[in-house]
């Protein structure tokens, strides 16, 4: 299970510019690869997939593989054009969607 996420999105900025958001989210993103103590594989149990959208618009997204490390990191640029809300999803393998949001203002 995955934990609250942490992101850091600009309280405002001026319409036209482009900001950096980045976000984190701790979860153990078992691969399902290893074994446990009396030798039982343990399931896999990734977040295997991340988006975000503005105003219901999709900025960035992308598919996760085994590979990836525990507590995923994201770092990605968006252009403001518009006030508004930063929609961000994180989908693990059980069905699991962890959802939070940030607003920015226009200066």
């Amino acid at each position: 299970m995955a934990s609250k996420p942490r992101i850091k999105v600009p309280k405002k900025a001026a319409v036209g510019d482009i900001i950096t958001i980045k976000s984190l989210i701790s979860h153990k993103m078992e691969s399902g690869q290893r074994k446990d103590k009396e030798g039982n594989v343990i399931p896999r149990k990734i977040i295997n997939a991340f988006s975000c959208e503005f105003n219901g618009k999709p900025v960035f997204s992308c598919d996760l593989d085994p590979a990836i490390s525990a507590n995923p990191y994201f770092e990605f640029k968006a252009l403001v054009s518009e006030a508004g809300t930063f929609k961000f999803s994180w989908t693990d393998d059980d069905g699991e969607v962890i959802e939070a949001t940030k607003d920015i203002a226009v200066a």
